[in-house]
């Protein structure tokens, strides 16, 4: 039996902005949506060319205000071929959260909180 991770789920309050911010931060394009019929959900899968592996984002008509994410201690990690470009232009977004210089890697922080991980190829 095998298995293959297809995507990970983030609940945005503000699906225009949380696609902007992906897309300008790390490349991801939306590649395809699910809209309710009676308007109360629209989810959002993005990702990038170069694999199968998705985030969705789920935007609730009835949920308007930021989800509590708790302590933070979970995130999506994210490998880049320009480590000092890439964080450039997080610093230059103001999106950095934290950064361990010792381990080479930094963390930005998407609209809704979500951290995510920067490390450059090994």
């Amino acid at each position: 039996m095998k298995f293959r991770m297809i995507h990970e789920n983030y609940n945005v309050s503000d699906l225009d902005k949380a696609l902007a911010f992906y897309e300008a931060a790390l490349g991801l394009t939306e590649k395809r949506r699910k809209v309710a019929d009676d308007g109360s959900f629209i989810i959002v899968y993005i990702g990038s060319q170069d694999n199968d592996f998705e985030i969705e984002l789920t935007w609730l008509r009835d949920h308007p205000q930021k989800y509590d994410i708790g302590e933070e201690e979970f995130h999506l990690a994210f490998r880049t071929d320009d480590y000092d470009a890439a964080h450039k232009l997080h610093e230059e977004m103001g999106c950095i959260c934290f950064e361990n210089p010792d381990m080479g890697i930094y963390f930005i922080k998407d609209p809704d909180g979500y951290w995510l991980e920067i490390v450059p190829e090994r």
